[in-house]
């Protein structure tokens, strides 16, 4: 394979996106952002009602971008559907005069010759006007909450990839970096990995027809080596010779979990939780793969699922995958604290059966609730996530539990029904989330922010 950028190269407008926070720390920009966005959320509605279209020339003063987020998400989303006359010829004789001109639902592909592009793909198409590129990230922020992402009935999107790279901040990687990985041959925690890719979304039909297994176990053995890489700079493998490359990639997707290679003096050491660790990090832990699963069901190519995961867990959430999933356990925490805020009664009863979130929102606050089906809405819900910031998920699976509240309350055995939570509507848990927002204090929201570093 001649080494490449991504496949559909973004545009210069979208790169320029991309480069908002060139100058100045990641992380500093990142909390931030992050801060912002709670004061945009935060923000009190006011009595005007939603443009029918988002002035391209508002102020960059952050919190007017969201003037009255609640009306915005009350109101229908209407989904344009672009159709075509359907042909004479495949018309039966017997029909009406009216059935052979019946028009049908095209496929909705958001660009191409006589389709209307959406305002939010012309924006991300063509950039910000006079190249603002803050006022074009919040413009971005603000139909993504009130227009959605303009995708098929299977969730899919020709643009949605690109818009997580630019909200993300992930340049292109070059398909060289990804396939030196995978020549590397197995990862320490490939055994682990390998136990885990056939039980990944193993039910929905979506996931299955368009990613393979083969295809999750390489993205996750190349994040697993540049981890490990990462954390072993002076004590590097050898990179393989040419003529054993294709030898290493076979036995990388046949070699069955059973046969155990033996360990290599690098190689870190499994912890009692399951994780494969090199001193106080990890590697590869159980979870991993589902929350991989949405990157490469929406990405164009591996190389993008890979750009878009690896700088996921690294920079956004990387109290998540060390040995001990501190970050996650500190989320679970969180959650009871902002149920208890949110809606005292109904954490009363909870811990009265003693169900902390320990015991049933683990999966939920680790995948960023892609745990949940059905994979179309989480797509939708990770648009909201990555515009507004992912420690908002905490937020979204208390509104979660308050859309239960009172099948909850009813049930003298909740434990029960949170075995298995509703099957996720994203447009209405984003609209409960905007209003939680407003409740939680400033202090808590803090460690919102910080609990997945």
């Amino acid at each position: 394979m001649p080494p490449s950028s991504f496949p559909h190269q973004p545009t210069q407008a979208q790169l320029n996106l991309a480069a908002l926070a060139g100058s100045s720390s990641p992380r500093t920009i990142r909390s931030l952002r992050k801060i912002q966005s709670h004061q945009i959320l935060s923000s009190k509605p006011s009595m005007s009602g939603l443009p029918s279209q988002p002035s391209t020339a508002r102020s960059s003063a952050g919190p007017d971008e969201l003037s009255q987020p609640q009306a915005q998400l009350d109101s229908p989303v209407r989904l344009r559907m672009h159709r075509r006359t359907r042909s004479n010829s495949d018309a039966s004789s017997r029909d009406p005069p009216a059935i052979a001109t019946q028009r049908r639902p095209g496929r909705k592909t958001g660009s191409g010759f006589g389709i209307k592009r959406s305002v939010l793909e012309s924006l991300l198409r063509d950039g910000p006007q006079q190249g603002n590129i803050q006022e074009g990230l919040q413009e971005l922020r603000y139909l993504i909450l009130s227009t959605r992402v303009e995708a098929d009935a299977d969730g899919m999107s020709t643009y949605r990839v690109y818009l997580w790279l630019v909200l993300l901040d992930i340049p292109p990687v070059s398909t060289d970096e990804y396939l030196s990985l995978i020549h590397q041959g197995r990862s320490p925690a490939y055994t682990k990995i390998r136990n885990d890719t056939f039980r990944t979304m193993a039910t929905d039909p979506l996931f299955k027809r368009r990613v393979t297994e083969a295809s999750l176990i390489r993205l996750l053995n190349a994040v697993a080596w540049k981890l490990h890489d990462a954390k072993n700079r002076t004590r590097l493998k050898p990179r393989p010779s040419l003529s054993s490359r294709r030898r290493e990639m076979e036995q990388l997707i046949n070699t069955p979990p059973s046969i155990m290679e033996e360990p290599d003096p690098r190689q870190s050491t499994p912890s009692t939780t399951g994780s494969y660790i090199t001193t106080d990090s990890a590697i590869y832990v159980q979870g991993m793969n589902v929350l991989c699963a949405p990157f490469l069901y929406a990405a164009r190519s591996e190389v993008e699922a890979f750009a878009l995961f690896h700088s996921f867990i690294t920079r956004e959430c990387p109290g998540y995958i060390r040995g001990a999933m501190d970050g996650v356990h500190r989320g679970l925490r969180l959650v009871d604290r902002c149920l208890e805020i949110v809606e005292p009664k109904l954490a009363a009863y909870l811990f009265s059966k003693g169900l902390q979130a320990e015991l049933y929102a683990f999966p939920s606050v680790l995948t960023l609730c892609a745990c949940t089906p059905p994979l179309p809405e989480v797509l939708h819900l990770w648009d909201f996530l990555f515009a507004y910031g992912p420690h908002l998920n905490i937020l979204c699976i208390v509104a979660q539990l308050i859309r239960m509240r009172d099948t909850l309350l009813e049930s003298p055995s909740p434990n029960k029904i949170l075995r298995s939570f509703p099957p996720l509507d994203a447009k209405e848990i984003i609209a409960l989330t905007v209003l939680i927002v407003r409740k939680i204090p400033e202090p808590v929201y803090a460690e919102l922010i910080e609990h997945a570093k």
